[in-house]
């Protein structure tokens, strides 16, 4: 009985501390990026930051591809590149999504992080629907 006591104590007290926000789990203290969208025809593109920033070890960002002609055939592994403060240019390493093809298509860009941390990043997209570059950016510090 006694034993139960300290287990209410000590469950009270967790709880207290999380609902006075002096204990979180991680995920609510992960900072929501903005999402951006460029809408210049005939292909709009829409960025999210799901992980990034300084506590992500890889930074993956959820990108969507619309377009009401033709077929959405871009290799995302060659047409964005990442690009911080300095001007240094990073490739993806990997694309979570659907191959090339169709009017819809999205999935998630992963990257390593940049160490150091930058000021900021800008998510370039090269040649999608004919147009030169679309920049996505993100100020960090």
């Amino acid at each position: 009985m006694k034993y139960l006591l300290y287990v209410v104590i000590v469950l009270t007290a967790i709880l207290f501390l999380y609902y006075v926000g002096a204990f979180q789990p991680s995920e609510v203290l992960q900072k929501q990026w903005e999402t951006k969208t460029d809408e210049q025809p005939p292909v709009t593109v829409t960025v999210t930051p799901l992980e990034f920033g300084a506590d992500a070890k890889i930074w993956k960002f959820a990108l969507v591809f619309d377009t009401h002609s033709g077929s959405l055939d871009d290799d995302p592994l060659v047409v964005v590149s990442l690009m911080d403060n300095k001007g240094n240019t990073y490739e993806p390493t990997a694309w979570e999504g659907p191959g090339p093809g169709g009017h819809h298509r999205e999935g998630v860009l992963v990257f390593y992080e940049i160490n150091p941390m930058p000021a900021y990043v800008a998510l370039k997209i090269k040649d999608v629907g004919g147009i030169p570059e679309r920049l996505f950016t993100w100020n960090i510090k």
